[in-house]
């Protein structure tokens, strides 16, 4: 018994959520018995169990560089970049989140977009905007954070409570039907949530690991969402989260 939850628990860190139907293949035993072996783990703190599913507990899934986290489910985040910066069009004004996501965004925006003001908190997001003669761009300003080459209080809200814009685009670390959109760090989180409140439209750019995960800060309800672009490699999202979203985008 110790063995086969030793190995729950590796197949678990490894793979980030598994279905118990899954667990149940993968270790040739019964869903009655994962189940049991998921009930006392859970009771431990060593997992969390879902609908059907279970997950690690929140503190074992870690801030990542973004040195690492760009690396993670590149392609999928090339598609949701190319989608999210079709959006963007002449003259609007945009607030650009920090990671490797919205990165992907910086990226992808078109050469030929004019009068364009682009606002960012991520070094490294600026200095991808600075190819493209016809977009206007501001840096928050702040402390950084090296991890994510991000810029954050004091200081960085300063700049944002001044500025209004037309669309957001949102990185994250999770996206739940109930407890909404939520990231890793709550020195981000603070300025995400801000941007939230200054822009017209929020668009969240998530791959499809972050969906239905819950982390440790949050930005915004599920309500407060105006468009999700995610990707459709791996599990369909849940239904809990498709129903409770205005407009969800499969690229």
């Amino acid at each position: 018994m110790e063995s086969r939850r030793s190995e729950i628990l590796s197949l678990v860190h490894q793979h980030g959520e598994l279905p118990v139907a899954e667990l149940s293949k993968l270790l040739g035993v019964s869903e009655v018995t994962v189940r049991s072996d998921l009930k006392a783990l859970a009771e431990a703190g060593q997992v969390r169990r879902a609908r059907g599913s279970v997950r690690p507990p929140l503190e074992l899934r870690r801030e990542s560089p973004l040195e690492q986290t760009r690396h993670e489910h590149s392609a999928a985040k090339r598609r949701i970049g190319r989608a999210a910066a079709a959006l963007v069009r002449d003259g609007e004004t945009v607030f650009l989140d920090v990671g490797s996501t919205t990165t992907e965004v910086a990226r992808a925006l078109s050469p030929t977009l004019q009068g364009v003001t682009v606002v960012t908190n991520g070094l490294n997001i600026a200095l991808e905007l600075e190819r493209l003669s016809g977009v206007r761009v501001i840096v928050t300003g702040g402390t950084l954070r090296p991890l994510q080459h991000s810029l954050v209080s004091p200081y960085a809200l300063d700049v944002l409570k001044h500025i209004h814009a037309d669309r957001l685009f949102l990185g994250c670390n999770g996206v739940h039907p109930e407890h909404g959109v939520t990231n890793a760090n709550h020195e981000e989180a603070e300025v995400k949530r801000l941007m939230v409140a200054q822009a017209r439209e929020v668009v969240v750019v998530a791959d499809h690991s972050k969906l239905g995960q819950v982390s440790r800060a949050h930005i915004a309800p599920i309500g407060g969402v105006t468009t999700l672009i995610t990707n459709r490699r791996g599990p369909e999202p849940p239904a809990e989260l498709d129903g409770a979203l205005r407009e969800m985008c499969l690229v």
